[in-house]
């Protein structure tokens, strides 16, 4: 992507992180992308795509599982929470435990036998939380899907023409937030009918922090 320089990302990052003020928590670092001559109506403006950075963010990220038998049993060495078949059967008509798991979950991976049982009863309250049940096939590696989605990111572009997401920490190297920040551009760009003309605006910001924008060329 040559028309966003790697020198002037990794100068908005730096201004970013140390424009932030000091808070007793570790703040995330935040990319948004804004976009202008995209219609929202139409398949390039109805963004939704996981992104897996190739530098996992110093981030509590919490993933659930659904699943029965073997696949329930190795969920529960890596995942921090396993629903099986009778728990989401149990589920059908509470909205309030459903909303209570949704809002618990960042990732919801649904071995695929269970998706339609999913669909009945968590994701009416995933949806307007921006998450979306992940299908696995059966014979999946669990522990390996689950350790990949500690780094996924979605990016989502609904009502405004912009992407947010979070691409890091404030104490990773800035090299990694760079290339993480490249893999989310890069994503972009390939759903993007004219990325150098669709990308109007590139800002980095930290939690708390002010935004800094990124000269683009």
């Amino acid at each position: 992507m040559s028309f966003v320089p790697r020198d002037a990302v990794e100068k908005a990052v730096r201004e970013a992180i140390e424009a932030s003020p000091r808070r007793n928590f570790r703040q995330s670092v935040d990319l948004i992308v804004v976009m202008r001559d995209v219609d929202l109506k139409s398949p390039q403006g109805r963004i939704r795509e996981v992104v897996f950075l190739p530098h996992q963010p110093n981030r509590k990220v919490t993933i659930c599982v659904a699943a029965d038998g073997d696949m329930a049993v190795k969920a529960r060495e890596v995942a921090d929470r396993v629903l099986t078949k009778e728990e989401l059967q149990g589920l059908v008509g509470n909205r309030k435990a459903a909303k209570k798991i949704a809002e618990f979950c960042d990732w919801v991976l649904v071995r695929t036998d269970l998706m339609p049982l999913v669909g009945r009863t968590l994701a009416p309250a995933l949806g307007p939380r921006g998450k979306v049940p992940i299908p696995v096939p059966p014979n999946a590696n669990i522990v390996d899907f689950v350790k990949r989605y500690r780094s996924a990111v979605m990016l989502r572009m609904k009502d405004q023409p912009q992407v947010m997401c979070s691409v890091g920490t404030e104490d990773m190297k800035v090299e990694e937030i760079v290339e993480n920040i490249y893999k989310v551009l890069n994503t972009l760009e390939g759903k993007l009918p004219n990325a150098r003309n669709n990308i109007a605006r590139v800002i980095v910001k930290t939690t708390m922090g002010p935004p800094v924008e990124v000269m683009l060329r």
